[in-house]
């Protein structure tokens, strides 16, 4: 007998499936080619240096001994496989984006199920997450457009993110049923881990949870509950021994500085997001408690109060209004009332994504490469960072390498220290001084002695430079890209 041919809604439903598979295929070729970008270098070096030392790594940029809020949970784990297996930083990496990416698929699908029993729910919702964005590409850890995951993948942040969903939909089910109290202390410390694992993902995660307490408007018991699993994860935040927690709350200038950009653009960023507003608009008329609506505004409210105040850090947070409208977007495909009103949706929400994934289709060129791509792609795509892995013959762990910024950023990662961290730096108490000493190096009209004095200073063995830098202590060693040279200073 002939099979019937599929329904609509099974097809309905298999096509977000297969959009959705073919996302994650993407991002587990992007994981092989771990390109490199961003922080890459910092998370690299946090891990060579727990891999050399669990107990006392040090500042993982430069050589001092100081704490680091780098050193989390998470790269503890990934510096114990690495020292004891013996495998490279970058495998090590590797690992841990299949791991991260893992977690937040997983997080993704068992948080919308408790928003949403339609089976095409989870793959709408992860779409919505990745593409669901604007027409001006956008990269930043934290974020989970499907540029920024390719590029932040291997980070702790999602780690992290993965970590939230999951937080957040075991903290939904507790709110809703009679849950016992070492599962409420669990939740404690889950949230305490995303916190120390990725400060600003743990606000955004700390956001969502406030929602959805609101949102359920729980009873006297659940409150005690709910009150001893924060106490539990404020106790874990504060025995935390690579650094202090609670020490973050006095980050200085440079933080607010670097997160300034993250209010530019707005529409160009996220203009695509409006469509989750007005989804989210439906869901509160529908419920005026609905957790999604209250998530939205806690985020928004957030990222609003950073901007007028000049703490551009707390744009952050703006995740926390991101995520909740994308999320309300795609599940208004799956449970608008009228099936008329559904397909229009569903219609307006491909386009949508169409857009999105338009935006940010150069992300394929982190798998076939530029060439590979069509001229209209290839223009989208965007260059990783090369790399400095031309020095590691001659630079060793623990050398100390005079560079700039930019290499500064890149150089840790293969074991050595460069003399001022490429980031800033809570912990170090002479990072100025640091920056002011490279800066002072590289000026045209600093002598040689004073150049010397910084060398002895801070017993620097190598300096990446411009070709021609004239310095009677400096022999040249290797050339590499963009006409850098490394030198080795004479004893």
């Amino acid at each position: 007998m002939r099979a019937a041919p599929p329904s609509t809604a099974s097809a309905g439903r298999a096509l977000p499936q297969a959009a959705a598979a073919l996302v994650l295929v993407l991002l587990l070729l992007v994981i092989v080619r771990l390109p490199w970008a961003g922080d890459l270098g910092m998370h690299a070096a946090t891990v060579q240096r727990l891999r050399h030392s669990l107990l006392h790594p040090g500042n993982p940029l430069v050589d001092a001994d100081t704490p680091s809020p780098y050193y989390s949970p998470w790269m503890l784990v990934l510096g114990c496989l690495a020292k004891l297996t013996g495998l490279s930083v970058f495998v090590v990496l590797r690992i841990g984006a299949l791991v991260a990416l893992g977690l937040l698929v997983t997080g993704v699908w068992r948080y919308v199920r408790t928003l949403s029993a339609h089976r095409a729910a989870p793959a709408l919702a992860l779409l919505s997450l990745v593409f669901l964005w604007g027409p001006l590409l956008f990269s930043w850890s934290g974020f989970l457009g499907l540029n920024s995951l390719a590029l932040t993948v291997s980070y702790p942040s999602v780690f992290a993110l993965g970590l939230s969903f999951h937080f957040w939909a075991w903290l939904t089910r507790a709110l809703r049923d009679e849950t016992g109290w070492e599962k409420w202390l669990g939740l404690g410390l889950l949230w305490a881990l995303i916190l120390l694992c990725h400060q600003f993902t743990g606000v955004v995660a700390s956001l969502g949870a406030l929602a959805m307490v609101i949102a359920a408007r729980p009873g006297r018991e659940v409150l005690l509950r709910l009150g001893a699993a924060l106490a539990v994860g404020v106790v874990l935040l504060w025995l935390w021994p690579y650094y202090d927690f609670f020490a973050l709350f006095s980050a200085g200038t440079d933080l607010e500085a670097i997160h300034r950009p993250l209010y530019d653009d707005l529409a160009g960023r996220f203009g695509l997001v409006l469509l989750g507003v007005a989804a989210l608009g439906m869901r509160w008329r529908r419920d005026r408690w609905d957790p999604l609506v209250l998530f939205f505004l806690l985020g928004a409210l957030m990222f609003a109060a950073g901007g007028l105040t000049g703490h551009y850090s707390w744009g952050r947070a703006l995740p926390a209004a991101l995520i909740p409208a994308q999320l309300a977007a795609a599940l208004e495909v799956v449970s608008a009332g009228k099936r008329a009103v559904r397909t229009g949706w569903a219609c307006v929400l491909g386009a949508a994504l169409a857009v999105g994934a338009w935006t940010q289709v150069g992300t394929l060129g982190y798998v076939v490469g530029r060439d590979a791509l069509p001229g209209a792609v290839s223009a989208k795509y965007r260059e990783p960072w090369v790399g400095y892995q031309w020095i590691t013959p001659w630079v060793k762990y623990g050398d100390v390498v005079m560079a700039r910024t930019m290499p500064a950023r890149q150089i840790p990662a293969y074991g050595p220290y460069t003399v001022a961290p490429g980031y800033p730096d809570l912990f170090l108490p002479d990072e100025a001084r640091r920056d002011a000493a490279v800066t002072r190096y590289f000026a045209a009209g600093t002598s040689a002695e004073v150049r010397r004095a910084i060398v002895r200073e801070y017993r620097v063995q190598w300096v990446v430079g411009a070709k021609g830098l004239a310095e009677p202590g400096l022999r040249q060693v290797a050339t590499g890209p963009g006409e850098q040279v490394l030198y080795r200073v004479a004893r």
